[in-house]
């Protein structure tokens, strides 16, 4: 199972994102995921920046392969827009780029002030987009008028040698059933082995990649703290992380989300056989690659202690 590191553009300035993947790539994690957000889920994270700029940097200052977990091709930016934006991070990054997409959240996507759509309309779109990624990626000239997306004579001039894989996101069976069929790889966040298997299953084996959040500090209750104050938002259940339109309705939401329910759902503080657990679960459930992101100010420490203790022992 090949390891790399999360960047999380919610809590992190860009140019700490930066730092934490020349660091990474120095302590041997072998990829970046990197979130695309326009708003942080609340106020404390307190960053958002625009993930292709970011990525721009990334590129000259790591030679690490970049997957975006997630982008949403579907409301707030034209799949036109991401087909051109992904092909030049493609282009600059020498093809080490995975496109990942998925089908948003309100927090997100309702800044334009259209309506949020239901899951079906959702996926129907998140479908139509990537054919239409692919489509501009082939650089014809593409004309055509969809249900959901309308291109007049388009055409992407700045290309890599080969297109991008393109990895969909999914947490229930509908969202599965859709990135095992238009999917080059799968995307989730949670070590769930049904899924993994299902995507597998369903897509003839193509490869499933997990990310997962820790806090490290110097104790385990410090840990917590800053776990709880930057993403009790984590701990909300079902469908609201899609639903809630801004960064104060998530803080309002979970504010009933209890420090030691955070507690008890995050690998916290300074014990390596813990982080090293977390991850061989991901390896267990199926995954072919995991991306750690960290919560709170020990980015560092955390990052150098991976690639000395971690990072080895689950490589023997």
């Amino acid at each position: 199972m090949r390891v790399g590191y999360f960047l999380s553009s919610e809590e992190y300035t860009p140019e700490e994102l930066v730092e934490q993947a020349v660091a990474a790539e120095r302590a041997g994690f072998e990829a970046l995921w990197i979130s695309d957000h326009f708003h942080p889920w609340n106020d404390e994270q307190g960053q958002s920046a625009f993930v292709w700029t970011v990525i721009g940097a990334l590129s000259q200052a790591t030679s690490l392969p970049v997957t975006t977990a997630v982008t949403c091709p579907t409301v707030r930016t034209h799949p036109a827009v991401i087909a051109q934006a992904a092909a030049t991070s493609a282009r600059m990054l020498g093809g080490r780029f995975v496109l990942g997409v998925g089908t948003g959240e309100a927090l997100n996507e309702h800044i334009l002030g259209t309506p949020w759509p239901s899951l079906d309309v959702r996926l129907e779109m998140l479908e139509e987009a990537v054919a239409l990624i692919r489509e501009l990626w082939t650089g014809e000239v593409v004309t055509t008028r969809g249900r959901h997306y309308s291109v007049d004579t388009a055409r992407i001039y700045t290309r890599p040698v080969e297109p991008p894989p393109i990895y969909v996101s999914a947490f229930g069976p509908k969202a599965l059933e859709v990135a095992a069929r238009i999917g080059d790889g799968f995307i989730s966040t949670q070590p769930d082995a049904d899924m993994v298997s299902a995507f597998k299953e369903k897509s003839g084996g193509r490869p499933a990649a997990g990310g997962v959040k820790v806090a490290w500090a110097d104790t385990r209750d410090e840990g917590v703290d800053h776990a709880h104050r930057l993403w009790s938002n984590a701990g909300l259940p079902g469908e609201l992380a899609q639903v809630l339109p801004s960064p104060q309705h998530f803080e309002q939401a979970s504010s009933l989300v209890t420090r030691e329910s955070t507690a008890d759902s995050v690998v916290a503080g300074p014990d390596v056989d813990e982080h090293v657990q977390q991850l061989r679960e991901y390896a267990a459930a199926g995954y072919d690659e995991v991306y750690v992101a960290n919560m709170g100010p020990h980015y560092l420490p955390m990052i150098e202690t991976y690639g000395r203790e971690v990072l080895p022992a689950l490589r023997t």
